[in-house]
């Protein structure tokens, strides 16, 4: 198995709101990715003492720990424990109820000899290419689905559609979110490699249209994973001034790139 990751804030004098990890049983057999892109906040606030970064770093390590660990669990399963836990850690001192208490995206993969299993939640993304190539991409759309004058403000989306029926869901402080994530199980053998991308990297494919998402899937197993990162910088940055791609988007997101060949 060969990895590589990179994953970079968007602005340097903050801390990096991603989260990534590769993992291997203690058996040796299979492996696992996750991924989180924690949800920046409004400066209105959350309800919670604590930082983003601080959510997405006991998420991810719960999820690590049971993703490794414990095969009889089903990733919703472990998605679930995994928000169960981390709501634990601060519930005696959060208002975890508001609607933007600390949230991320969720990207879960796991192999074994037999199979690949797969968990995406919100908008980051996960690319499976088979053996012959092909590049098919894993996407929980419902946020692109939505009318644009449904996202015009913050207020709108926190009252109507963030964690809601007919709105989309993301990792918080609920473990039913866990059931509204887009998984599967596919034959280990259909799957040569894998990339998963929270969206400051999906950029380059989704807000600058440089390529589809073969194209990306090329670039980053062929030239590596920072080249994609350097690639949506170099782009961030020739549209900082007339921003006729970030549109309202900031500027620089944090970015994080995981590829393994199976």
């Amino acid at each position: 198995m060969r990895t590589d990751l990179v994953s970079e804030p968007g602005d340097a004098t903050r801390p990096n709101e991603d989260f990534a990890g590769v993992g291997l049983p203690a058996s040796g057999q299979g492996g696992c990715v996750i991924l989180l892109d924690g949800v920046t906040p409004p400066k209105s606030g959350t309800g919670c003492l604590h930082s983003v970064s601080w959510f997405t770093a006991r998420l991810g390590g719960s999820l690590t720990e049971l993703t490794v660990s414990d095969r009889d669990l089903t990733l919703p399963e472990i998605l679930s424990q995994a928000i169960g836990r981390t709501a634990d850690a601060h519930a005696h001192t959060c208002e975890l109820s508001h609607p933007r208490t600390p949230q991320a995206t969720v990207v879960l993969t796991r192999w074994s000899a037999d199979t690949l299993e797969y968990l995406v939640l919100s908008d980051s993304a996960l690319l499976l290419q088979s053996p012959d190539g092909t590049v098919a991409p894993v996407l929980d759309d419902r946020l692109d689905r939505l009318p644009r004058s449904a996202l015009a403000t913050d207020a709108l989306v926190d009252a109507n559609l963030r964690n809601k029926e007919g709105g989309f869901f993301t990792a918080a402080a609920d473990p039913a979110v866990a059931s509204r994530a887009v998984t599967g199980t596919l034959p280990r053998h259909e799957v040569r490699a894998l990339a998963a991308l929270t969206d400051g990297a999906t950029r380059w494919t989704e807000k600058f249209h440089e390529g589809d998402w073969t194209a990306l899937f090329e670039l980053v197993a062929k030239a590596g994973a920072r080249s994609l990162v350097d690639a949506v910088r170099e782009r961030e940055r020739a549209d900082r001034e007339e921003r006729a791609f970030l549109g309202r988007s900031k500027t620089h997101d944090d970015a994080t790139v995981v590829y393994v060949e199976l």
